[in-house]
């Protein structure tokens, strides 16, 4: 049986950490290769991951130097790559010949909402996605989600053949009204689908809490770190196969295979601490941005949109009586290398990108107002 914590391969370790691009081969070749030997399998990539180098970093670091059954492989078709039916086939021959593979175990229709599910099904999507498992090139079928669970009910009812859903879902978006976690979860137990788990440490937000949420957590078990406890909650759900998790290190992913290996599921009592975090830390943030960076390939700009968000919220956690705080200083060296937040045209690519559904052009207003005082 596949062991449930998968490897993100939305966010490898870089050379440098202002260039999404700049994988360190080297470094994730010791990382997959530790993932491997401790008995785990499941690598999930994309094609826009890591500035377009994710699926690339996969062939040289995984797929040329692992046997073919020691890993399984998912990318993804995204729609915005669509213009013509052709480029259905030739972005995946594409992804095939960039990881290396003859195959794919699994391949997802990437990130449906209400906006995508019209273009993937003008596209015919599903029944092209269906003929690459007829043909063997891919041996299970799904789609990643970012939208409302009425939709998901809606998709799963016209496309029973979707064997399994990619959804985020976090103690902190567990009961959240804007990506309902806890529905879509419902949702895809009622549809008999197994559930792939995507932000379940909300792109970092989960591993950098509170120091009060911290507390709770060191009181109750001093000796799990503040991560585990989000990546826990995720495999906790019975129907959840697989929680991936992006790892930039290797303490990282030692962390993750400690208490993923014997993997032990919350209690009820671990389930009511989360709830009382997820009340606690949503009372301190002000912009729930994952870090996906979908939201910076296509800027103008170059504004570093969820670095900024992620400065924003961390200096609006700050305690006030601290006085002076760093992430000032922070924004402004990396507004020698990117845009600034106020540099925003207001063209609104980055909110279309966006799979949170973030008001991007007024947030940067208010953290180029922050931050410029």
């Amino acid at each position: 049986m596949e062991r449930k914590l998968g490897f993100g391969l939305m966010r490898l370790p870089l050379l440098n950490p202002d260039d999404e691009g700049s994988v360190d081969v080297e470094l994730c070749k010791k990382m997959f290769d530790s993932f491997i030997d401790h008995g785990f399998t499941y690598f999930d990539t994309a094609l826009m991951y890591c500035g377009a180098k994710s699926e690339s970093a996969v062939k040289q670091a995984l797929t040329s130097r692992h046997n073919r059954d020691a890993y399984t492989l998912a990318t993804k078709l995204h729609c915005m790559y669509l213009k013509k039916m052709e480029d259905r086939d030739s972005i995946f021959n594409h992804q095939l010949e960039k990881t290396g593979v003859d195959y794919f175990d699994y391949y997802l229709i990437h990130d449906i909402g209400m906006d995508s599910y019209k273009t993937y099904t003008e596209f015919d999507c599903f029944n092209w996605l269906v003929d690459k498992k007829k043909q063997g090139l891919v041996k299970t079928i799904g789609f990643s989600f970012h939208d409302n669970a009425e939709l998901l009910d809606k998709v799963l009812t016209e496309h029973p053949e979707m064997e399994f859903v990619q959804l985020q879902l976090n103690y902190l978006d567990w009961e959240s009204v804007a990506i309902q976690s806890h529905r879509c979860y419902d949702v895809c137990v009622k549809h008999g689908k197994p559930v792939f788990v995507m932000e379940p440490v909300k792109g970092g937000t989960l591993a950098n809490v509170p120091e009060s949420v911290a507390k709770m957590f060191r009181d109750y078990n001093p000796e799990m770190s503040v991560p585990s406890w989000a990546v826990r909650f995720a495999a906790s759900h019975p129907n959840v196969k697989i929680v991936l998790s992006g790892m930039r290190d290797m303490a990282q992913l030692e962390d993750n295979m400690s208490y993923m290996s014997d993997f032990k599921p919350f209690n009820d009592d671990e389930f009511e601490l989360v709830r009382r975090a997820a009340e606690e830390i949503n009372s301190t943030i002000a912009i729930p941005c994952t870090g996906c960076s979908y939201c910076t390939g296509g800027c103008p700009q170059h504004i570093a949109i969820p670095r900024y968000f992620a400065l924003y919220n961390a200096d609006r956690q700050e305690v006030a009586s601290k006085g002076w705080t760093p992430q000032g200083e922070y924004y402004d060296r990396l507004t020698h290398t990117f845009g600034k937040a106020g540099d925003c045209i207001q063209c609104g690519q980055c909110e279309k990108a966006c799979p949170q559904h973030l008001q991007i052009i007024e947030n940067l207003k208010e953290v180029a107002r922050y931050f410029g005082k």
